[in-house]
């Protein structure tokens, strides 16, 4: 108190202002996220509308149809496919995004445009930055499942009026995996590859070996592990018990939940542990 009082006009105009970076800096990052985003807007529209319209026809229609003519309109868990691979499309829909949220402009962040050193320099911490990276993850994730369900409503691929659920189920789902991505990213000092890699050689494996297209066990035992320690497996479950009722144990839906929420959580706060240590040295 004594030293303010004795500080310099200027000083003190300086330290009033640093008030609300220091109070809301996780909320100054996500809008500086917002306005990087209004950069590729047309990116995140077409996702946001495309992405449904584009794989509920070609998945639930025209595959649907094959798949109805082999098996009857309740061929798959007891409902038509439409009704079964929606809950799933949505769900990898959200990690979709989360993947490019979460790896490029942390990546841009640290490394190419290193505005993250700027921010630091300001009064915002490291953990606030990291926190405005998943507020604005969360609110896209937010706003394209909305879309994504009501496309989903469009095409009657929702039976039961719990299927509202499944919206933060996909957003859990896209940050249960995003995150531990974004701790990734947030270590690596040179891109040599390893995004491309990441995309292909984990993205996409999980989209097709996590019980999306077709139920995991169908596969073979020695790959449903694969599923088993998956996200967009234990979203999509959770999804279709919303969604259409899928059935399954009340303590595997509590699995569900507890893993998606302890992978989000726990990478959240290794990531900000992370920040700090770049950062600050």
């Amino acid at each position: 108190m004594t030293e303010l009082s004795t500080a310099s006009p200027d000083a003190r105009v300086a330290i009033a202002g640093a008030v609300k970076p220091r109070r809301f800096g996780a909320w100054y990052v996500a809008e500086h996220r917002f306005r990087v985003m209004r950069s590729y807007l047309q990116t995140v529209l077409m996702t946001a509308f495309g992405y449904p319209l584009l794989y509920l026809f070609a998945m639930g229609i025209g595959l649907g149809s094959l798949v109805s003519h082999n098996l009857g309109d309740e061929g798959v868990d007891g409902v038509s496919y439409l009704a079964f691979v929606a809950p799933a499309l949505l769900c990898t829909a959200a990690v979709t995004i989360a993947s490019e949220e979460f790896t490029y402009p942390v990546m841009l962040g640290f490394k190419w445009n290193p505005t993250f050193y700027g921010m630091n320099a300001a009064p915002i911490a490291p953990g606030q930055i990291i926190d405005g990276i998943v507020i604005s993850v969360v609110a896209r994730l937010l706003a394209a499942s909305i879309i994504y369900y009501a496309v989903m409503l469009l095409f009657g691929a929702v039976p039961l009026p719990t299927g509202f659920l499944a919206i933060p189920v996909a957003v859990l789902g896209g940050l249960a995996f995003g995150v531990p991505v974004m701790a990734y990213v947030a270590t690596l000092e040179q891109d040599t590859g390893q995004l491309a890699m990441l995309m292909r050689f984990v993205l996409l494996p999980m989209t097709l070996f996590s019980g999306t297209f077709f139920p995991l066990s169908s596969m073979p035992p020695f790959l449903q592990w694969i599923g088993w320690i998956s996200p967009l497996w234990h979203s999509t479950e959770l999804a279709r018990v919303f969604t259409y009722g899928s059935p399954e144990p009340i303590w595997l839906t509590i699995t569900h939940v507890l893993y998606l929420s302890a992978l989000f959580v726990g990478f959240w706060m290794w990531t900000r542990r992370i920040a700090a240590r770049r950062l600050n040295k």
